[in-house]
């Protein structure tokens, strides 16, 4: 150590030859700098930082991945990693979200987890912070509203996440953003138009997200006459072959507090896998079949013509939708038994697929018959598919691909990416035009803490960087105690 300190000391020596491990310890030991390298690239995710519904939450571009995540105050922190130098960058706030701000304050909200887009000139949007906006921003047209404002921030210069202007361009009531840009680079960005009771609803930009067009609805939320409750829904939207925007969505059943039949109150009860398609050149709306749907889609339509699984008193969690080489969707989607808890109970990962002429049954992806797990999917042929789960052994988390060669009648394990103790993980979907190395963003969650580890995730493992870059400044959030 005393060498080392000489050399510290002495700015008249040269070093000729050394070796790159001792001069990182050198460097160490003279500026105190945390040479230590984790795989994690940030500590700051904040309560439930990643869902797959707020799609994509990622993309690859040009040798850089670009992912995003929710962070201190609810916030969307956006960071990139350049595959060909190793390099970090960021994270850097993009925004600031009415969420993590509000009066009153009771806990994290977490519905407005930010989305990601890059236009044709390179600048980068993300859209993020609602949950189906606020009383003080007036009457929701199209549905009810709760907290927070659905906002748009974008890149002050290309391929640039240092900087951001906040832009007012977007309906404030939305939530669950998913951004879609078509093959001649007009944007579409759906979302639901306010809380629970509400359309789901898309909005069209025609010159690079500066300026949007009115929201059209295309899910109708509508009142129950045999029930006292409303009908709603969860959607998840991708582009589809060419003009096309696929669509996968379940069933919401959104009872009237008191009214629902095991006096949980409000709950998340939701039912079966539907599925249908938008040709943005024509606007029609069709099912599987090719049939043309009446727009916005009520609850008896979709019951006739865009069901593809019925889950019974099974209860869902929807996940994404995806063509195979054929042209053929293939659905993740998730459900369990209702287990008497506010949100049913826990729920596994299932996969169906269109043969061109049925609907297949629904597989449990990991072989379990209970249990938790949640994950995203790709389809390289109609035989060939491959999943990408965050499932637990025990008390460990895990992420673990698992793939199938027979068109999803069944599926092995394949390998495992990462694996945490006494945790579970949050998972985004996977992103876009994804790099091997960097497949999907992943949130360490523990019950000890509202602060969680993000991870970059791809065939090998995470991309971690050094732990004083991942060591970043956390949410000081003080919430108000709920009165009992």
């Amino acid at each position: 150590m005393s060498g080392i300190k000489k050399l510290c000391q002495s700015n008249k020596k040269i070093i000729t030859i050394i070796t790159s491990l001792t001069l990182l310890y050198t460097i160490s030991a003279c500026t105190g700098i945390q040479t230590a390298n984790v795989d994690y690239f940030a500590d700051n995710g904040t309560g439930n930082s990643l869902a797959i519904v707020q799609n994509p939450a990622g993309i690859y571009h040009k040798g850089i991945t670009y992912v995003s995540y929710q962070g201190p105050f609810e916030d969307p922190y956006i960071a990139s990693y350049n595959h060909k130098t190793g390099e970090w960058l960021g994270p850097f706030r993009a925004g600031t979200s009415e969420l993590g701000r509000r009066e009153g304050r009771t806990k994290f909200d977490n519905h407005g987890k930010p989305t990601l887009l890059i236009d044709d000139e390179g600048y980068i949007h993300v859209y993020y912070g609602g949950h189906g906006g606020d009383k003080h921003h007036g009457t929701n047209t199209l549905g009810n509203i709760h907290h927070g404002a659905n906002k748009n921030s974008i890149s002050k210069r290309p391929l640039d996440i240092t900087e951001w202007d906040e832009v007012d361009n977007i309906s404030v009531f939305g939530t669950y953003n998913q951004a879609i840009k078509m093959d001649n680079g007009d944007i579409y960005l759906f979302y639901r138009h306010g809380a629970h009771r509400s359309d789901w609803v898309y909005q069209k930009s025609t010159d690079n997200g500066r300026t949007y067009d009115a929201p059209v609805s295309f899910l109708k939320h509508k009142r129950r006459t045999d029930l006292d409750a409303v009908d709603s829904w969860y959607a998840w939207a991708v582009k589809g072959e060419g003009n096309n925007i696929i669509v996968g969505f379940d069933y919401h059943l959104c009872w009237d507090g008191r009214a629902e039949p095991s006096g949980r109150g409000h709950t998340t009860e939701r039912h079966d896998a539907h599925f249908m398609s938008f040709n943005t050149q024509t606007g029609e709306w069709t099912n599987v079949q090719g049939d043309l749907l009446n727009m916005p889609l009520n609850r008896e339509e979709a019951e006739q013509k865009t069901l593809a699984a019925s889950t019974g008193d099974m209860w869902t969690f929807n996940g994404s939708v995806k063509l195979d080489s054929e042209g053929h969707p293939h659905i993740a989607t998730n459900y369990g038994v209702d287990l008497g808890k506010k949100t049913g109970g826990p729920k596994l990962t299932h996969h169906l697929r269109w043969n061109g002429s049925d609907w297949s049954q629904p597989t449990t992806v990991n072989g379990k018959i209970s249990g938790e797990s949640r994950g995203d999917f790709t389809v390289s042929s109609s035989s060939n598919i491959e999943f990408i789960l965050s499932d637990n052994d025990g008390t460990d988390a895990t992420i673990t691909r698992w793939v199938s060669d027979n068109g999803g009648k069944s599926f092995s394990k394949k390998d495992e990416l990462l694996r945490r103790p006494s945790s579970t993980f949050a998972v985004s979907s996977l992103i876009e035009n994804s790099h091997p190395d960097a497949r999907l963003i992943v949130a360490e969650r523990s019950r000890l803490t509202p602060h969680r580890k993000i991870y970059l995730v791809g065939d090998n493992g995470p991309l971690g960087r050094l732990l004083q870059d991942a060591t970043l400044e956390k949410d000081s959030s003080v919430f108000v105690s709920k009165i009992k």
